[in-house]
């Protein structure tokens, strides 16, 4: 065998080396799920996510594939053979065989009962692992419209739409998409102009533009609308239930402009719509709608970009690990230089980071529905979102490039590897959703307004305080010490909140107060499995974690 053969011979291993199972061969997955679910769910729910994450590593990796191809992206089809107006999107078959997978799953179902959003995002995160892969978008716009609908919806709303928000039966499941974005403002939500006007039914018809339409052949979209001229920014706008078909069969007023050629997230159809007297249901007080809006859809979407982002950052390092223990250079595996070590510990440290800090977050979100969180951890809930929304995000897109730069040359090749395709989509989660400047400016108002960083370092001294595992009392000190150093940091920021450097003040502190409730997940992981194989495998990630992160002087 020459030495081509041979070096072909190592990339096949590295192929067959991939995980045939997204969650029973990640280890800090299924010990974190095991401590996070509920005793009477735990051990089916292990089961249906070990099936499940089989079926990611896969079927659907396969099918994500293949659907990414450029001769096999969503294109417009605007009327039916007949030439009757669907405004509908074509998709390749490979696109439904992703979204049966996913849907059948049952994770959407698991909405239909307290505690939905840990074990739906448990299912949620393995699906990201293949990616954006045209669903899993639309899988958190629909939760969004669930959650509205269940909060909001009138009981005929309830009862037309939530079976089919929440089936597991592909056919027939409805999915969702959330219009907000308008060509004059992105962020400036109260710069809208789209408008709603009540009808003589009750319902309401909206007239007017969207910019940026994800998921744009969605059953159903949920979307804001000036509901009163006489009132300026967002306090003008109220939040509108759209279907796509009214209850005739017959396709609502709307029109697709075009579908946007994006740089990732390309299975997923993005537009521009133009809406002509839509049919439209007010879901809450219309002057209610931009605050229903944020709590029932862009904190939900936040959560759900920070779990998309860690099965992108955790795929990631199983490429790269994979590729370091097969690829030879000058006589040994890659994997065996230093350099490749750092840039390996730093991928599993930093795709932890999100997973845990992401997972912190998420059963917050079914206890804050219960009504079982204090005024500090709705205050620490709300701050930590954003934080960890910005940088999931920008830690996922940091852990791609650092899987390509193992790969080499190779990491630049769409048909080599799912990196470049992984890269792509992880720039697009970075601005969905609040983009980074978006996220330090709330988090300053929120400073500023309601003084919430205060509750949330509390929290995070509180829960601190809780631990005592001995293998990480360094650790331990060094968070409680970056805790300690924020209070008279962040109250300084405070009474400057006005000042135009204010937030270029904030930027690091958004990094670090981040940072420290990742290491706050570490460390109850740690304190959790203490003693246990999944926490003796965890500590020396923890430790290369807080090294990076806070390191000493």
């Amino acid at each position: 065998m020459d030495a081509i053969d041979v070096g072909r011979e190592d990339l096949a291993a590295w192929v067959a080396a991939q995980p045939k199972n997204f969650f029973s061969e990640d280890p800090l997955i299924p010990a974190l799920l095991t401590r996070l679910l509920a005793s009477e769910d735990r051990a089916a729910m292990l089961r249906r996510l070990e099936d499940f994450g089989a079926l990611c590593a896969g079927p659907m990796d396969e099918a994500a594939t293949v659907n990414n191809r450029n001769e096999n992206l969503p294109r417009l089809e605007r009327y039916d053979r007949i030439g009757r107006r669907t405004e509908g999107v074509e998709h390749h078959p490979s696109y439904h065989d992703v979204g049966r997978m996913i849907y059948e799953s049952g994770m959407m179902s698991e909405y239909g009962r307290p505690g939905g959003f840990l074990r739906s995002l448990a299912f949620f995160l393995l699906s990201s692992h293949c990616g954006e892969a045209g669903h899993n978008c639309p899988v958190a716009c629909t939760a969004g419209i669930i959650k509205s609908l269940q909060g909001l919806g009138s009981e005929d709303l309830r009862a037309t739409y939530l079976p089919r928000l929440l089936s597991p039966r592909y056919a027939e499941r409805f999915d969702g998409a959330q219009f907000l974005t308008e060509v004059q403002g992105g962020s400036d939500v109260g710069a809208n102009a789209t408008r709603a006007e009540p009808a003589v039914d009750g319902t309401w018809r909206v007239f007017g533009e969207k910019w940026f339409c994800s998921n744009a052949d969605a059953d159903l979209f949920l979307m804001t609308a000036r509901w009163s001229e006489e009132r300026d920014g967002t306090s003008g706008l109220g939040l509108f239930l759209v279907p796509r078909r009214l209850s005739d069969g017959s396709t609502n007023a709307f029109h697709i402009r075009r579908l946007k050629d994006k740089l990732g997230t390309r299975s997923m159809p993005s537009g521009e719509i133009d809406f002509a007297g839509a049919v439209a249901w007010a879901l809450g007080e219309p002057s209610e709608g931009f605050k229903n809006m944020m709590r029932f859809v862009i904190n939900v979407s936040r959560i759900y970009n920070g779990v998309a982002v860690t099965g992108t950052a955790r795929r990631a390092w199983h490429v790269a690990r994979t590729y370091a223990a097969h690829r030879r250079a000058f006589g040994r595996p890659i994997g065996e230089y230093a350099l490749v070590q750092d840039n390996l510990a730093d991928l599993e440290a930093f795709s932890a980071e999100t997973l845990l800090g992401s997972f912190l977050l998420v059963p917050m979100l079914d206890d804050a529905e219960a009504g079982a969180l204090s005024a500090d951890e709705q205050a620490f809930l709300r701050m930590g979102t954003n934080l960890h929304k910005r940088r999931s995000a920008m830690t996922a897109t940091a852990c791609v490039l650092q899987g390509i730069e193992v790969l080499g040359g190779n990491g630049a090749i769409e048909s080599f590897s799912i990196l470049p395709r992984l890269l792509r989509d992880a720039i697009v989660c970075e601005n969905w959703e609040g983009t980074h400047h978006t996220l330090t400016a709330q988090v300053l108002r929120d400073m500023a307004r309601y003084r919430l960083h205060e509750p949330f370092l509390r929290v995070l001294e509180q829960r601190l305080g809780c631990l005592s595992c001995p293998a990480t009392a360094a650790e331990r000190a060094l968070l409680a010490s970056s805790v300690r150093h924020a209070h008279d940091a962040l109250d300084g920021l405070r009474e400057d909140a006005g000042t135009h450097d204010a937030p270029l003040r904030l930027k690091p502190w958004m990094d670090t107060l981040a940072w420290q409730l990742a290491g706050l997940a570490f460390l109850e992981q740690a304190e959790h499995t203490q003693g246990q194989p999944a926490g003796q495998a965890l500590l020396p990630v923890l430790r290369h974690y807080f090294q990076r992160r806070f390191p000493t002087a």
